[in-house]
């Protein structure tokens, strides 16, 4: 079975990305974007592209951490080593704002409140992007993308995606072209939304075995049975198409009546 994804070449998508980020900023009249950067692998590789097409001084990052989520610190390596000014950087513990929302809330389940955290982290990055009047840097890949693994009008809420067309196996290749750290590099996805939570454990699968199959059925047009053809295991993709189905209302925009 072949590998669909080995023809990325890093060095062309960082050029088209950086490019992309400088024309998207200056042509919105704008100079700065705000990223929320949490220390994953999504968030500190958008930092490594924006502080290459804008400088340290024009980016600002938010770290968002909730109780004892999110506090490896790792992100703190990213400033360091992309040496971001202080003056650009926040840390805002949404703890308190959280369990403000959840006391209201008549028995909210675990991915209810995972919800209102990441909407939380929404209005508190968009309200500093207008206080510095900067845009918002999203960092979602395209497979978290096309499997809906995303707050809808939380995570994914930005005014740019400059990393949204690359699947996730790619952006570990272009993090390790970049020189991200390689402690960044080597952790288990999560979306640090409670403890012990990762993408792998929650999706059911990992993104090394999802990408080849998202690969052949969005960018490709083949069928599930093409793909199963192809090696993989039924199973497999049936799971990721089920994940795929159950969040395609995701990609809709707000529906309207034509009068």
């Amino acid at each position: 079975m072949e590998n669909e994804l080995t023809n990325f070449k890093p060095e062309e998508v960082a050029k088209k990305i950086i490019n992309f980020i400088k024309k998207e900023v200056q042509e919105a009249g704008f100079k700065r974007v705000i990223i929320p950067l949490s220390g994953g692998i999504d968030s500190s590789t958008t930092a490594f592209l924006a502080v290459k097409a804008l400088g340290p001084d024009n980016v600002l990052v938010v770290e968002l951490p909730y109780k004892d989520l999110n506090h490896d610190r790792d992100a703190e390596l990213v400033i360091a080593q992309l040496k971001i000014p202080l003056a650009n950087v926040y840390e805002i513990e949404i703890s308190e704002i959280v369990e403000s929302f959840v006391k209201k809330l008549p028995k909210p389940d675990r991915l209810r409140t995972a919800n209102i955290m990441a909407r939380i982290r929404m209005i508190l990055l968009y309200d500093l992007a207008k206080k510095h009047q900067a845009l918002v840097c999203g960092t979602e890949n395209k497979s978290e993308y096309l499997l809906g693994y995303f707050t809808r009008f939380g995570d994914e809420a930005s005014d740019l995606e400059p990393i949204r067309n690359l699947y996730k196996t790619e952006v570990l290749k272009l993090a390790k072209y970049l020189g991200v750290p390689e402690k960044i590099i080597e952790k288990a996805p999560t979306a640090g939304l409670w403890k012990g939570q990762t993408d792998e454990g929650e999706l059911g699968f990992s993104y090394e075995q999802a990408d080849p199959i998202l690969y052949l059925h969005f960018d490709k047009k083949y069928s599930c049975e093409e793909i199963v053809k192809k090696g993989y295991k039924k199973e497999l993709v049936e799971k990721v198409k089920t994940q795929v189905e159950a969040n395609r209302f995701k990609h809709e925009v707000p529906k309207t009546l034509p009068v």
